[in-house]
């Protein structure tokens, strides 16, 4: 069963099983506009939570996607090296951008629900 959170960074986290799927929220990309590249990380790399893992360029700016927990990746969206948009077209969809195995269970209870990462936005 798929479970989705989400970071103050304005990430998404899917966790389904040990797998856990991580792309950038609606709201991130709607702040971003128009995107224009993203860099992500390897299969294989090991990545530490708040570690970057990818970079992420719009019309309007350049940031960093970090990963919100620890993990090795073992899959990107190959998709989004040719058609970078479709992370505005589609964030929580085919806009996702890497998959990790989970190294640490706990580190998923630092992620917010959605009723949080809605109350924050909305500041």
């Amino acid at each position: 069963m798929r479970t989705l959170y989400y970071t103050e960074e304005h990430e998404w986290v899917a966790v389904d099983g040990e797998k856990a799927t991580i792309g950038v929220t609606d709201f991130a990309q709607q702040q971003l506009g128009d995107i224009v590249f993203i860099d992500l990380p390897e299969i294989g790399k090991q990545l530490t939570n708040d570690q970057e893992a990818a970079v992420i360029e719009s019309v309007k700016a350049a940031g960093e996607i970090k990963s919100p927990i620890e993990g090795e990746v073992i899959a990107i969206n190959e998709m989004l090296a040719e058609t970078p948009e479709t992370i505005n077209k589609d964030p929580m969809g085919d806009g996702w951008c890497f998959t990790l195995r989970i190294k640490d269970y706990g580190e998923i209870a630092n992620l917010l629900d959605e009723a949080s990462y809605k109350a924050l936005i909305q500041d």
